[in-house]
């Protein structure tokens, strides 16, 4: 059964990229909601049941984003770091409701916070992933002026993702903003040199270029979809494809 399971995905290791926003729950004033937690853990479990290493890297801007502080003033050095710190709270808040739907997990931060968390170690990364568990990355690359999509980007790089999957809003990338321009047209594929060419805000660009220097297709989806992330591993067409 469990081998039948693995020939359905189509990567092999995976590293799946979540916003702050992602934990959050304005309408019941949530910065983090347990039970949105819950659910992403439960999709993750179903992701690992496919035999798929799962790594994730999760944002803070639920809780803090730098460049926003240093519009009110504060020193963007110091707001980088709030914002890193802030995903580590994300960080374990995830933990937290993986291992209750029974995953074993460890937290990788790029700030040494022992107490908490270990130190990001690529070898011993590595080895977390070929016995099983999940790992969460925080603490962004570890350095001001980076965002978490320039540490998804690294450590897929690092850990040789197949693939880095951009959980998002909505259901791919678009020639303009859906929301505000009914003609914005959904691109099923890109190529790197594309999206640059366009100006699609895909990733950043740094995050952008590291993976198209390491071949590392990023896969932009709708998370809130019920499905679309096992789908996704799956290798169905969903959302948009760049690579």
């Amino acid at each position: 059964m469990a081998a039948r399971k693995r020939q359905k995905a189509k990567y092999r290791r995976i590293l799946l990229k979540l916003s702050g926003e992602v934990f959050q729950n304005k309408s019941k004033g949530l910065s983090i909601d347990p039970d949105i937690t819950h659910e992403i853990a439960r999709r993750v479990k179903a992701v690992r049941a496919m035999g798929v290493q799962v790594a994730l890297v999760v944002g803070g801007g639920n809780i803090f984003r730098g460049a926003s502080g240093a519009q009110r003033g504060i020193n963007r050095n110091s707001g980088d770091y709030m914002g890193m710190l802030a995903t580590i709270i994300n960080a374990l808040a995830l933990q937290d409701a993986l291992e209750k739907v029974g995953l074993e997990t460890r937290v990788q931060t790029a700030i040494e916070m022992r107490q908490v968390a270990e130190p990001f170690i690529l070898r011993r990364a590595l080895r977390h992933l070929e016995k099983g568990r999940v790992l969460i990355f925080a603490g962004g690359t570890g350095n001001p002026y980076f965002t978490t999509d320039s540490a998804a980007a690294l450590r897929a790089s690092e850990i040789s993702a197949d693939a880095l999957l951009k959980a998002t809003k909505v259901d791919g990338v678009y020639s303009a903003d859906p929301v505000t321009d009914p003609r914005a047209k959904r691109f099923a594929q890109l190529s790197y040199s594309e999206a640059l060419r366009r100006n699609l805000r895909v990733m950043d660009g740094a995050a952008f270029s590291l993976c198209m220097e390491n071949r590392i297709p990023i896969i932009v989806f709708n998370f809130f979809k019920p499905g679309t992330l096992e789908a996704v591993v799956r290798g169905q067409k969903i959302g948009t494809v760049v690579h």
